[in-house]
């Protein structure tokens, strides 16, 4: 990555006044090489130039740690695609017990590698479905907390998610800050699952004008053996 690149992480990351360790912006921006040269071959982002991977995907991804829900905890990364936000979160605070689940073998393989070359410990590179490997026994209602950045719907998301969640624990979800609609309409099957009303909270990508969301829903109960459904009825809950 460039050094106005690294700047720019520096810069954001400070803002959102995190404590990191001193080889993790070294080690984001090797990420980011890797990144960018692997989209040349394989489709991992839309977004090309080294100073917006930084304000878009790594302070974007980043902006989930100041609460310190994550820490220390044991998190899935559901529909990871490129790495975000987990691999993000995991590299700016290690104590976090990360699983990287995506439905492409080749994504997994080069996340694989990616954590290796990037020597991280406690990362788990999983390739799945997310509807299906939520009822494999190792994975239901084992996680202390969810995250998606993916683009689904919030009914989609919080189907393919929360079964992961044990009781106690948390879904987050990063999203657009014009999406009241699709939470509100999310409410009857977060319910069903075991989760109580989201908690909406608007962010500032650290050196831009965007505004995205991160939609917490808190998880008190177990989610019911019925759930997630399969692919094509969890489809028809998409707005």
């Amino acid at each position: 990555m460039t050094e106005q690149a690294l700047e720019i992480l520096r810069q954001g990351l400070d803002h959102l006044g995190l404590t990191y360790p001193p080889d993790a912006v070294e080690r984001l921006a090797l990420y980011g090489d890797r990144l960018l040269e692997k989209n040349q071959v394989m489709n991992l982002t839309a977004i090309t130039d080294p100073c917006e991977v930084a304000r878009l995907h790594f302070l974007d991804s980043a902006s989930l740690l100041p609460s310190k829900t994550l820490h220390g905890r044991k998190v899935i990364d559901v529909g990871t695609g490129g790495g975000f936000p987990g691999l993000v979160l995991k590299i700016l605070d290690p104590s976090i017990q990360l699983t990287l689940l995506d439905s492409l073998g080749k994504r997994i393989d080069w996340l694989q590698e990616v954590c290796e070359e990037l020597g991280l410990h406690d990362v788990v590179c999983l390739k799945g479905r997310a509807e299906e490997t939520a009822r494999q026994k190792t994975h239901r209602e084992q996680y202390d907390v969810a995250v998606s950045r993916a683009l689904a719907s919030m009914p989609m998301l919080a189907e393919l998610c929360i079964p992961y969640v044990k009781p106690g624990g948390l879904f987050l979800a990063m999203k657009s800050n014009k999406t009241d609609e699709e939470i509100e309409a999310a409410e009857p099957i977060i319910q069903t699952l075991g989760g109580e009303k989201p908690f909406v909270m608007d962010y500032q990508v650290p050196g831009t004008d965007i505004w995205h969301r991160i939609v917490t829903v808190a998880k008190p109960r177990p989610t019911p053996k019925a759930y997630p459904r399969k692919w094509t009825k969890i489809k028809e809950s998409k707005i």
